[in-house]
Formats: structure tokens, sequence, C-alpha cells
């Protein structure tokens, strides 16, 4: 059978992302770590951190790029944890809110330097990080907007 050059796994693209998103969300377990929290529960309050108010559990997701089937789970386990409280909305009883407890807002300060850390261990200075966050950005958003 004739082998195609354009199928050889190293000349994907779609590779070294994939391997550098598992390497980096690899990375990241140590740094969360003592908060114990995972790489996903981190974006999650993360995203509960950058929001101006409470989210509902549907802006949460869309933030995230999670369905609810994923969300949900991660939701309870960080409310067991004491980090965050979901409560229906009394407006809207459809929407669930989202809200940061005390706990989950005081170790955004003990978090603080879990990003300084991940960019020494990309092993590239502030600039280059920033400048792929803006390539990734880009190509996210025309992905979106061909799907």
């Amino acid at each position: 059978m004739p082998r195609h050059p354009q199928h050889e796994l190293d000349l994907q693209l779609c590779f070294p992302l994939y391997a550098a998103s598992r390497a980096l969300t690899r990375a990241y377990g140590p740094l969360l770590a003592e908060a114990g929290l995972t790489y996903p529960q981190y974006l999650t309050m993360l995203a509960l951190w950058s929001s101006d108010a409470p989210p509902t559990v549907g802006q949460l997701g869309a933030k995230l790029r999670l369905d609810s089937g994923t969300l949900t789970p991660l939701l309870k386990r960080l409310e067991a944890m004491g980090l965050l409280t979901r409560l229906r909305d009394a407006t809207d009883e459809r929407r669930v809110v989202v809200t940061l407890t005390e706990a989950g807002d005081a170790l955004q300060d003990d978090l603080a330097d879990v990003p300084a850390g991940v960019v020494e261990l990309l092993g590239v200075d502030l600039a280059q990080a920033q400048a792929l966050r803006g390539l990734l950005d880009d190509i996210i958003e025309h992905l979106d907007a061909n799907a």
C-alpha cells in the first residue's frame, strides 16, 4: 500500500497541539496538589474568579467549553470541597447560579503563583507565552467560525 507523506504523524499540526496540551495539563498537577485541585477544577475556579457576577451553570459551561454532563460533576466536587455553592435562581428556577464561598475566593491568593510557574515550566519567556496564547485564540476563533 502506498504511503502518503501528508499523513506522516510528524508532519501533522494536530499532534504537537495534542501532545503539548497533555504535557501542560500534567505540568499543572504538582502546582495544584497542595490546594487539592485537579486541572479542570482549577480552570473552573479561574472562570469563577474572573466573573463580574456569579454566573449560571450555563454561562460557566459556555466559558469553559464544557457541556453540563461534564461540568455538573466538577461543580459538585468543588461544592463538596466548600469552594462554591450552587443555588436555583429565584427569578428563574431553571437556572442554577454558581457562587464562590469565602474559602473559594481565598484560594485565589493561594494559587496566585501558578501562572508564572507554568510559564517557567514552558521554557519560554512571557512575551513568547503571550504570543502563543494570541495565536491559539485566533485558531480557536477561526475553527469556531467554520464549525
